[in-house]
């Protein structure tokens, strides 16, 4: 089953400008020979799609590890800072 190349592409999905110019010039190629590519142009564009769903997976990753890094150096430096006042009293006792 061969998928027209007007509906892989849909606006939303933000892929590269080369990618929608392509799909553009296949969409005027003759019944026969774009029947051919489309296929290849479907996998192209699925592909594409994969990519920036795992970058931005990534980049989300990315992003909670910082913020689980500055809770963690929070609690290490308050957890510093109770250990000095025990140390203190003790030595103050």
């Amino acid at each position: 089953m061969t998928v027209p190349a007007h509906s892989t592409v849909r606006k939303s999905d933000e892929l590269p400008k080369e990618i929608i110019d392509l799909v553009s010039v296949i969409g005027e190629l003759p019944v026969e020979h774009r029947d051919r590519v489309e296929q290849v142009l479907a996998r192209v564009v699925d592909s594409t799609r994969r990519r920036r769903r795992i970058l931005q997976l990534v980049q989300d990753a990315l992003s909670q590890l910082r913020l689980d890094m500055k809770y963690l150096m929070f609690d290490l430096e308050a957890t510093r800072r109770e250990r000095d006042e025990y140390r203190r009293q003790l030595e103050g006792e």
